[in-house]
Formats: structure tokens, sequence, C-alpha cells
């Protein structure tokens, strides 16, 4: 089976944060409805960074989800972040991102063209892929 480019099925309207946002930042987009539960994290346009919900949890454990609680103003997004991510660029394929994928060790894959962040994968996104292929 031909696998198409990860740009149909990427998402291509990513919300990002910078590395000095407070975490609070990263309280509000999760608190979004259908949110991939990664956040790219970008300084000068270049990434630098991922958020991943375990990420922030681990990190906000006892505070709530009460805005006004300390940890939400005192951590920054670069003391949660996971740095130097994993990254595909516009060349791969789905099949591609799918073997990424089910590695385990990711559970979404920011995309770059030209060093560009231009997208997001997650494993629903792959997965929703596949079923509509099958259907």
């Amino acid at each position: 089976m031909k696998s198409d480019s990860i740009t149909t099925v990427m998402t291509k309207d990513v919300v990002s944060v910078s590395p000095e946002q407070n975490i609070l930042d990263v309280k509000h987009i999760y608190e979004k409805k259908r949110w991939h539960h990664h956040i790219p994290v970008l300084e000068n346009e270049k990434l630098v960074g991922m958020v991943s919900l375990i990420d922030f949890m681990y990190n906000i454990v006892g505070a709530g989800i009460n805005d006004d609680h300390e940890i939400y103003k005192k951590l920054k997004v670069r003391d949660i972040m996971t740095q130097k991510p994993f990254y595909l660029t516009t060349s791969a394929k789905v099949e591609d991102v799918a073997k990424v994928l089910s590695a385990q060790y990711y559970h979404a894959v920011p995309i770059l063209e030209n060093d560009k962040l231009v997208g997001i994968v997650s494993t629903a996104d792959i997965i929703n892929y596949y079923l509509n292929k099958t259907s």
C-alpha cells in the first residue's frame, strides 16, 4: 500500500508556547477541548521543546485547578519541557509517522519544513487515517 504524505493528516493550525511563558498558559491550553496533549515549544520560530500532558501533570501535583496557585506563576515552560524533541519533516509519509508512534516513545510528532513548525501528528490522527482508508 502506497503511503500518503504526512501533510494530508497533520494538524496545520498548531498552538505553541515559548520557553519563557508561565505554565498557567499551558494549563489554559489543556483546558480546551479536542487537544493533542502535546504542545510544541518555539523560540525565535525554532522548535526547542515539547510539553506533554504528562510533563505538565507531573509538575503541578497538588496545585489543583485554581489559576491562582503559586506553581502556575512560578514555573516556566522551560522548566517542564522536553528539550531537543524528535520531529519529522514534510517529506515524511504517513507510514513513517505510524512506525514512530507505534514504537511507543512518542504520542505526537511535530512536523517541520525548512526548520519551521508547520504541523503536528498524533497517534489519534494516524488511527483515524487508517480507519478512513478501510471504510
